[in-house]
């Protein structure tokens, strides 16, 4: 991962293959997995209710009838080949500002960013 940050309602990342046989879907599909499994733990174990009954309000009838209670992500994503460096520190710039923007107000500058990342991509 190079780049990332956590928003209020979705996450921005940029991810880094190093060659070719990643499946993005199914990478994408794992990590959805896993972070809904952990987040309704721990909504579990804090006994947060509300937060429970809205999740699981979410689930739609043919997911309930493949034995799903809680639904914590939407099913699509949207990704963006990354193919030249100007495109490349947009994204990053984009990411790093975006908690910052008026809409969101979540920083007052995006210096002191905290769950951002950014390092050289391998050679």
């Amino acid at each position: 991962m190079l780049a990332f940050v956590v928003m209020p309602n979705h996450i921005h990342a940029i991810l880094y293959f190093p060659g070719p046989g990643y499946n993005l879907n199914k990478i994408i599909s794992n990590a959805k997995r896993f972070l809904a499994y952990e987040m309704i733990n721990r909504l579990e174990e804090k006994k947060l209710n509300d937060e429970l009954d809205f999740l699981h309000g979410a689930v739609t009838k043919r997911e309930a009838a493949k034995g799903q209670i809680h639904k914590v992500f939407e099913e699509s994503f949207d990704a963006k080949g990354i193919y030249s460096e100007k495109f490349f520190m947009q994204k990053v710039n984009y990411i790093h500002h975006n908690p910052v923007k008026e809409k969101w107000n979540l920083l007052k500058s995006g210096g002191g960013l905290l769950g951002w990342a950014i390092r050289q991509a391998p050679t």
